[in-house]
Order: structure tokens, then sequence, then C-alpha cells
């Protein structure tokens, strides 16, 4: 993939890394370890293996900005979503490490931490009303983000105008870092009972 963009303008500029997702969701009693580890491939080790390579196109040319996409679940705990939480906090640290280590060589590097986004894999949350609504309790600026927020800061640290930015994490939330984590109880209690949702297993 970086040979293939490299090679299609003579040298790579800027990266935004925006793969990631979840393969299992509840209790932290109940993780079942290979979902927990296709997880940290997908998140951890899928982004480290494109920021490696992507950094030494960048280093090769003398410069330039790599932006990876985290998630508000990095800094806010959301129960039941701790390998994607866990995972993506892992992200945020890479970016930071990355930017210390590639600053030198005028790679800049920062993480974008986008909070509910308006995608095909946030149907089931927008389209239920007891989520819905929580997640307008937890958010200052009561809405749904678009794709076109997150694309409008990406393209914003890939520019110029960010010249003098690396190794941040910047959220895309509406605010929702302010606040407590979405309560996803109403979606999962009836899958794994309110005792289960405790810790209980058994």
């Amino acid at each position: 993939m970086v040979d293939a963009a490299t090679a299609w303008h003579g040298r790579l500029h800027g990266v935004v890394h925006c793969a990631g997702g979840s393969q299992t969701i509840g209790p932290i009693t109940q993780i079942d370890s290979q979902a927990w580890r296709r997880t940290v491939d997908l998140n951890v080790n899928g982004t480290m293996y494109v920021l490696k390579h992507a950094a030494r196109e960048l280093v090769r040319g003398g410069g330039g900005s790599f932006v990876g996409i985290s998630s508000i679940a990095a800094s806010n705990t959301h129960r039941w979503f701790g390998a994607y939480g866990v995972t993506k906090s892992a992200v945020d640290h890479m970016m930071k490490l990355a930017a210390d280590e590639l600053g030198p060589s005028w790679v800049r590097v920062n993480s974008i931490r986008p909070g509910l986004i308006r995608t095909d894999l946030v149907v089931p949350v927008t389209e239920s009303p007891e989520l819905s609504a929580d997640y307008r309790v937890c958010t200052p600026l009561p809405r749904v983000g678009e794709v076109e927020d997150v694309a409008n800061l990406a393209m914003f640290l890939l520019s110029d105008a960010a010249s003098w930015i690396t190794g941040q994490v910047i959220n895309v939330d509406g605010g929702h870092m302010l606040r407590r984590g979405p309560d996803f109880s109403p979606m999962l209690e009836p899958v794994f009972g309110a005792d289960g949702l405790r810790g209980v297993v058994g």
C-alpha cells in the first residue's frame, strides 16, 4: 500500500490511517481471548505496520505528516468495550512516541480521537432511542458527529498550516471527553444479564 502511494506521486507526503474496530464486546470477565488478540492485531499491530512503513518513506522524502485515528473510548471508559478502548489508547501513545522519534526528520505525527460519528457501524446506536439520548446527555454539543468533522481536521493536520503541530491527540467529539462514557446496558443487558454486566460468571 505504501509503495503504491509513493509510486503514484514520486514520494509520500502524508498518511491518514483509519482502520479499526473490535472483535469482542461484553464484560471483561467473559472476554474471548482469541477475539481480544484479533482486536489487538487490528488496532495496534495494524497501525504499527502502516506507521513503520509509511515513516520510512516520509523520512526518505524529507518529512511529512502521519495521522492516526483513535477514539473517545481511549480516554473515557466505555464499559463492556474494553478491547476497543484499550487498543485505541495504545494508538494514542504510539502516535506520541512516533512524533518524538521522527521529529528530527521533520515527520509530524498526530492522533485524532473521534466521538460518535455517523457511519454504518454505529447505526444500532443512532437508531436506539435510549442510546442516542444517552449520547446527547454525555455531549455538550449534543449531536452525532459527521465524517466531515474528522476529515476536516485530518486535512488540516496533513497541511503546511499544521507544520509546527506534532505529538497531539485531538478530540473531535462535541466535548464528550468532558463527561462520562455512554451507557450501553440497554443493548447488552438482554445478552449478558444484569449480573453478567457487573462481572458475575456462571
